[in-house]
C-alpha cells in the first residue's frame, strides 16, 4: 500500500509521448519527496549567503532582471527501472519512464555566484528547497550540494530557472524557482528553491550522504549517484492490451522510433532488436542539436505473424552501452537495463 500511494502521487511519462521533441508539463515525470509547498511568486525570496563577499536576497523579479539563458535539458529519476530488479527495493516504483525532456530558462547559476563572490575556502554549495518532511525517521528540508566547481562551470551550465517550456514553473515542477542540473539525476535539481549556502566543507545532509547511494549492504558509505547513465526508450508501436500494455501490430513494416540520451556523453550509436536481445542491428540517429537533451532515433522493422520481444539500447561516446543483466543495489539507482517491448502481431483478419 505504501508502494501504490507513491505511484499515486508520483506520475511518469506516457511513452507515446516520447514522440514530443519537449515534453509538455503535464507529462513530464514528476516526483515530489514530501508535499508541494504552496508558494507566492509575489513573496518568494532567494537567499544566497554563507562563504561569500556579498550576501544576496533576490526576489522573482530580481532575478529575471538578468539576462536570461534557455537549455533544453532531459532530466530522470535516479530510481527510473526500480521495479525491475530482483529482490525489488522498496520505494516509488519506476518502470522505465521517469524522465522528460523540457526547455529550462532562468538565470545561470554562477552569475549569481560572481555577484555574491564565492569566498576562497567555500568547497561546496548546498540548495535547500521548500519541501519539508521526515524520511528514515529525518525531519529535513530537502537539500543537496554540488562542489563549487560544478555550482560555477560553464558546461554543463547549471540554471535557476523559473520557466518551463516558455511557461511559469507549474506547482508541481517547483513554482517558482528551482535548480537545473544537465546532465545528472533528478535528485540534483532542488525544486522550490529558497536559500543557497556555500560552505568550507563537505555537505553531509540526508539526501547527499545517506540516501542516493549506490550500496550493495548496509551500513556501507557507497558511492554518490551522480550522472544519468545511458538510456533508450522505444515508442511502443501499435495499440495496447489495457491490462498488460501487450502491443498489437499487424504484419509489413512497422516504424520503430524513440529517444535516447546520456549524462555522461553524448550519445553516439542506438540499436534494436527484434527477437529479445538475442540479434541487434543499428538505428538511425537524428542530429543532435542540444547537447543535453534527448535524440530522436528510428528504424524499420518487418513483422510477422506471432509474438515478439523489442528491445533498445544506447550507447555514448565513452564507451558505456545499456546492460543486458542489471547490477543490483540496494537503492534501485541507475538500472539503466535495455527496454523490452512484448508484441504480438496479428495476420491480417485475425
Amino acid at each position: 500500500m505504501d508502494e501504490l500511494g507513491l505511484a499515486a502521487r508520483n506520475h511518469a511519462l506516457p511513452l507515446e509521448a516520447l514522440r514530443y521533441d519537449v515534453t509538455p508539463p503535464g507529462l513530464h515525470y514528476v516526483l515530489v519527496h514530501f508535499d508541494i509547498p504552496w508558494a507566492d511568486a509575489r513573496t518568494w525570496r532567494l537567499t544566497i549567503g554563507g562563504e561569500v563577499r556579498t550576501p544576496l536576497e533576490l526576489s522573482l523579479d530580481d532575478l529575471r532582471r538578468y539576462p536570461a539563458v534557455t537549455h533544453r535539458v532531459t532530466m530522470e529519476c535516479a530510481g527510473n527501472g526500480r521495479a525491475g530488479l530482483a529482490p525489488r527495493p522498496v520505494s516509488q516504483p519506476w518502470l522505465t519512464e521517469a524522465v522528460g525532456t523540457a526547455d529550462w530558462t532562468g538565470v545561470p547559476l554562477r552569475t549569481l555566484l560572481r555577484e555574491a563572490g564565492v569566498g576562497p575556502g567555500a568547497v561546496e554549495a548546498v540548495f535547500t528547497g521548500a519541501d519539508h518532511g521526515v524520511e528514515r525517521g529525518v525531519e529535513q528540508d530537502y537539500q543537496r550540494s554540488l562542489t563549487v566547481a560544478a555550482a560555477t562551470a560553464e558546461d554543463p551550465e547549471v540554471l535557476v530557472a523559473y520557466a518551463m517550456n516558455g511557461a511559469p514553473l507549474p506547482p508541481q515542477h517547483g513554482h517558482p524557482v528551482r535548480l537545473v542540473v544537465p546532465g545528472w539525476y533528478g535528485m540534483a535539481h532542488v525544486k522550490w528553491l529558497r536559500d543557497i549556502t556555500l560552505t568550507d566543507t563537505p555537505f553531509t545532509g540526508f539526501q547527499q550522504a545517506v540516501a542516493y547511494r549506490f550500496r550493495q549492504e548496509a551500513g556501507e558509505p557507497g558511492e554518490p549517484v551522480t550522472r544519468i547513465a545511458p538510456r533508450a526508450l522505444m515508442v511502443p508501436p501499435g495499440f495496447p492490451d489495457f491490462m498488460t500494455r501487450t502491443r498489437v501490430v499487424r504484419p509489413g513494416p512497422q516504424r520503430l522510433e524513440g529517444r535516447a540520451w546520456s549524462g555522461r556523453a553524448p550519445v553516439t550509436g542506438v540499436e534494436t532488436s527484434t527477437d529479445g536481445g538475442r540479434t541487434w542491428r543499428e538505428a538511425e540517429l537524428d542530429d543532435a542539436g542540444h547537447p543535453w537533451a534527448w535524440r530522436h532515433w528510428h528504424t524499420t522493422w518487418e513483422a510477422t505473424p506471432g509474438h515478439h520481444v523489442l528491445s533498445v539500447r544506447a550507447t555514448d561516446a565513452e564507451g558505456h552501452t545499456q546492460p543486458l543483466e542489471q547490477p543490483w543495489n540496494r537503492g534501485g539507482f541507475g538500472n539503466n537495463l535495455v527496454q523490452r517491448v512484448p508484441v504480438v502481431c496479428l495476420a491480417d483478419g485475425a
